[in-house]
């Protein structure tokens, strides 16, 4: 948010969007999830992108948003009155998280031929990481800063990730809550993002997963201090297999754990908490 260097690491679940012309003159929209179900449906309009019809009127309020931003940054979009059916189609369960909202901004901006980030800045107050992760082959280095807004794909496997786990929380993180949360609470912004792109710097290189922990660990300390944020770790207090990272808006869907003592430790630690989804690295990062 602030314009420290960040390590963004794009997973191998998304989403997909469909067009088909229509003789119709509105856009029949569909959603739907892993199980084929449909979670979202909206009939919107082509003079002005309202819904005239809708299960959900604050998913269709933001589709209109993001549409009709994409038109802004590119009049020839929509403009021949076609209508269109619109399927998309999430590859993870929508309750992960992982970038339903960002996904389908960057497939909008494909659809539309724009620019990902330029209609992500119009539609939304983040930082714009989780688009470019989703047009991102690998992972990558984001920086948002006053200076530059910019992503650099690096080659980034460390040879501890079979150490690596992805827990979900449980928990439904809204990220502009996060963001408005975050921006209310930082402290000495500019301390901060020194330090933090130190972190990010020192990661890249990191060669053994103790170095690592101690990079997550002093990761965590700073958010905490900065912004007066609890640490993750204060929830799980007994978990002694190794650290753990909040990822993504602080306290929000996902966090990282790592241990030396196998998968199969980390399930049986966190589905004694109630949390029974946990994603090997090799399994969820692209």
């Amino acid at each position: 948010m602030d314009g420290a260097k960040s390590l963004g690491l794009p997973t191998r679940l998304g989403q997909s969007l469909v067009v088909k012309r229509t003789t119709s003159t509105d856009i029949i929209w569909e959603s739907y999830d892993t199980n084929n179900k449909m979670w979202f449906q909206a009939d919107i309009s082509l003079f002005d992108f309202s819904a005239v019809k809708t299960n959900n009127p604050e998913k269709a309020e933001f589709l209109q948003k993001i549409l009709k931003n994409a038109v802004r940054l590119n009049s020839e979009f929509l403009s021949q009155w076609n209508g269109f059916k619109i399927e998309t189609k999430l590859e993870f369960p929508l309750s992960w998280g992982l970038g339903s909202s960002s996904t389908l901004i960057y497939l909008v901006a494909e659809w539309a031929e724009v620019n990902p980030l330029l209609l992500y800045f119009k539609t939304e107050e983040g930082s714009g990481y989780d688009v470019a992760c989703a047009f991102a082959d690998g992972p990558i280095v984001y920086i948002n800063s006053e200076d530059e807004v910019s992503y650099t794909e690096i080659d980034f496997s460390p040879k501890f990730k079979d150490n690596l786990f992805f827990v979900h929380t449980g928990v439904k993180q809204s990220t502009q809550s996060g963001i408005r949360d975050y921006l209310k609470a930082v402290k000495k912004k500019s301390v901060l993002v020194k330090e933090i792109t130190k972190i990010t710097e020192d990661v890249q290189s990191a060669t053994k997963l103790s170095d690592f922990e101690a990079l997550m660990d002093k990761h965590e300390s700073l958010i905490a201090e900065h912004t007066g944020f609890e640490r993750i770790q204060n929830k799980f207090k007994d978990y002694k297999g190794g650290v753990l990272k909040s990822l993504g808006a602080w306290g929000g869907d996902f966090i990282l754990v790592t241990s030396d003592k196998g998968i199969d430790s980390v399930k049986s630690y966190f589905e004694g908490k109630g949390l029974t989804t946990v994603l090997p690295y090799k399994d969820i990062i692209l």
